[in-house]
């Protein structure tokens, strides 16, 4: 494909994110008959199809897909480029993206912060989103470092833990549980329970927790999206949920939220940087690299466990 362009390349990419050619034209200052000769020049010498086209929209071939993937990762690696040449001037310059997952937002503001007030010169980007959103752009390299639980096992990563993660069930102050001690986890098979949504880290570990009990597991009642939105939910007395204590810990001190003292709780998982295995850091990405894995554990929030009360009488 001796022929291939960036231009084409990046067309593709704009068609296939706006659908249409009038839209991607739009997007990139230029005719919709320029990115259709562009279209037709790539398929001929591709010698394939690159979009399906039905009912006036324009949707990739998974050939097309492929090189909107390539398209995605040149332009990664131009933004890599810019960012290694700025650091090559400046050593104390460059951008680093950070990808968040919902249940560390909680800390890794303070941290990123942190890196920046010492690093002045290095922008910083954050993307904050669930755990396939993060998963998904780690893969398409739009993201230098990922801040999550439990790695991705289905492409190539580097990953280093900084820190525990622990994983309680929590309570409004006055649910019946609330001062029982060594709680069985079969105790909590009648209970209501909240819980996040089908590929969370969060759901995984109530998966794992309650797989294999006798009698019939905790019953959900409501299914939410939201980590704040759960914590309402429980002060409001619509049920129990099993949750990241690194979320709790400003409604645990003010006495809003209690943590059940149950048999095999917590769980304790890890907090991991994660980058994509074929990515080369730049050397700011890297300088970030070396502060989430060195200093990351002390930006963890802490969380006493709440006391249980003492039997009547």
């Amino acid at each position: 494909m001796r022929r291939l362009t960036l231009k084409q390349l990046m067309t593709i990419r704009a068609v296939a994110r706006s659908g249409t050619i009038v839209a991607a034209a739009n997007d990139l200052g230029v005719t919709p008959a320029a990115l259709t000769a562009r279209i037709k020049i790539l398929e001929e010498e591709a010698g394939i199809a690159l979009f399906d086209r039905a009912g006036g929209r324009l949707k990739p071939t998974s050939a097309g897909q492929e090189v909107v993937t390539t398209a995605s990762r040149i332009d990664q690696m131009l933004t890599e480029l810019a960012n290694t040449l700025t650091a090559h001037r400046d050593r104390r310059a460059g951008r680093v993206t950070i990808g968040v997952v919902s249940t560390a937002k909680y800390f890794a503001p303070r941290l990123i912060a942190a890196f920046a007030h010492q690093n002045d010169k290095i922008d910083m980007s954050i993307m904050v989103g669930n755990r396939a959103e993060i998963i998904a752009a780690l893969r398409d390299f739009a993201i230098d470092i990922a801040l999550m639980g439990r790695p991705p096992l289905d492409f190539p990563v580097t990953s280093e833990s900084f820190g525990p993660h622990p994983q309680v069930v929590i309570a409004s102050p006055d649910h019946p549980f609330a001062g029982r001690r060594r709680i069985n986890r079969t105790d909590l098979a009648s209970e209501s329970f909240l819980v996040r949504e089908e590929g969370s880290g969060t759901r995984s570990v109530f998966d794992y927790f309650f797989d294999g009990i006798v009698v019939r597991p905790p019953r959900v009642k409501v299914e939410i999206g939201s980590n704040e939105t759960i914590k309402q939910a429980v002060m409001a007395g619509l049920g129990l949920t099993l949750i990241s204590a690194h979320t709790i810990e400003a409604e645990v001190n003010d006495g809003r939220l209690i943590v059940l003292d149950i048999d095999g709780l917590p769980i304790i998982r890890q907090w991991f940087a994660v980058r994509h295995g074929n990515r080369i850091l730049t050397p700011s990405a890297a300088a970030m690299w070396k502060f989430i894995v060195k200093e990351g554990r002390g930006f963890l929030p802490s969380l006493a466990p709440t006391p249980p009360k003492s039997p009547a009488g």
